[in-house]
């Protein structure tokens, strides 16, 4: 393992690298966003992971989920990443659920159920929020804050193509992204006063008969058609999560 990270020991010392490598971090969904996360994360010596997502990789993911290729099509996601993440660094630990974040009353019912979902999540040093729905962010959100336990949201890079408008921030601080206003308005609700976040600045935009429009958004800060994306916007969400993750955790 030392030799893998010889290049990070150089920028952060070997006591914050042996850290990263006693870290926890769990990570909701597996797709452009996640997907990368787990990647940098792995890569930048994080020693304990939990992967949660119900899907399997589809054809349609291989333009911007970097664990989609014509071998992975078919297979659950959990199951590449966890490959993935050992093929990197082989000492790392992999806690993968093959399930998906649904119903209001998601994690109160493992709690009541004294699931190894939940029994795991609660004692995770970080959790990554990457999945679609505004209800499943919610519950995930209000667990982390519940439980005193940091999280970061990712919000929406569909129908993106500008990668520099990308920014960190707390969701407080948002503009013009689409979903963080629904989100902002969810959180007010249940008194929830600062979440940091990973959103756009970029206008969202559609393909309509081969011409580009500005795209109008459902309530849960998706399009209601098909959405568009490209490998380079939700690559680069990820990396931007990856990057606090690892700050917080060697500062």
């Amino acid at each position: 393992m030392e030799e893998i990270f010889d290049r990070e020991k150089l920028l952060i010392g070997e006591e914050k690298l042996q850290n990263l490598n006693k870290k926890t971090v769990a990570i909701f969904g597996l797709g452009g966003v996640g997907s990368y996360v787990v990647e940098g994360l792995a890569r930048s010596g994080i020693g304990n992971f939990v992967i949660v997502d119900g899907d399997k990789v589809d054809v349609t993911n291989i333009n911007r989920q970097i664990i989609a290729t014509t071998k992975t099509v078919g297979r659950l996601k959990v199951d590449v990443a966890e490959e993935r993440i050992k093929e990197i660094n082989s000492s790392a630990k992999v806690t993968k659920f093959a399930e998906f974040v649904v119903g209001e009353n998601f994690f109160t019912a493992l709690e009541k159920e004294n699931s190894e979902l939940f029994e795991t999540i609660k004692d995770v040093n970080y959790i990554v929020d990457a999945i679609d729905t505004v209800s499943s962010k919610i519950r995930i959100i209000e667990f982390a804050k519940a439980n005193n336990i940091p999280v970061i949201s990712a919000l929406g890079t569909g129908n993106k193509l500008d990668p520099t408008k990308l920014k960190l921030a707390d969701i407080y601080d948002t503009k013009i992204c689409p979903l963080a206003k629904v989100m902002r308005k969810e959180l007010k609700k249940r008194g929830i006063t600062s979440l940091d976040v990973v959103y756009s600045e970029e206008e969202p935009i559609k393909i309509c008969e081969g011409k580009v429009e500005i795209s109008k958004e459902n309530n849960d800060g998706n399009n209601a058609k098909k959405i568009g994306s490209i490998a380079y916007v939700p690559s680069v969400a990820g990396l931007f999560i990856c990057y606090k993750v690892v700050s917080e955790f060697i500062k």
